[in-house]
């Protein structure tokens, strides 16, 4: 006697059921990832600005601001500058520090510090 159930009703469902959590976290991932390298090239940028302002004006002030100013999708309260000494014909940095978080859907945050430099001669 054989019995035969050709019927394969369902195993589509319970397949998409096993691969589905992976697809959505690889999703997620991705997406986190391009916020993270979004951030960083916005770091990088800022860090620049700063720099090229710092070594032009030789005003640590003014070269802090323009950092933090163009650091514009980045929240500015939480950027931390560092500023070289601008000696003439010596070269100037900025160094710009910004805590990132990384959220994926049912995973604690990581949290980690980026960090960038923008190095410009200094004028005089």
């Amino acid at each position: 006697m054989t019995f035969r159930n050709t019927s394969e009703k369902g195993a589509a469902l319970v397949e998409f059921a096993i691969v589905a959590p992976l697809l959505l976290l690889l999703v997620f991932g991705i997406i986190e990832f391009g916020r993270a390298y979004n951030a960083q090239n916005t770091l990088t940028h800022a860090a620049r600005e700063g720099a090229r302002e710092y070594a032009i004006t030789q005003d640590p002030v003014a070269g802090e601001a323009a950092a933090i100013n163009a650091a514009t999708s980045l929240d500015p309260t939480l950027i931390t500058a560092t500023l070289s000494a601008c000696d003439p014909g010596q070269p100037a940095t900025v160094t710009l520090e910004y805590p990132f978080q990384i959220r994926i859907a049912f995973f604690p945050a990581a949290d980690f510090n980026m960090q960038s430099q923008g190095v410009m001669r200094c004028g005089g």
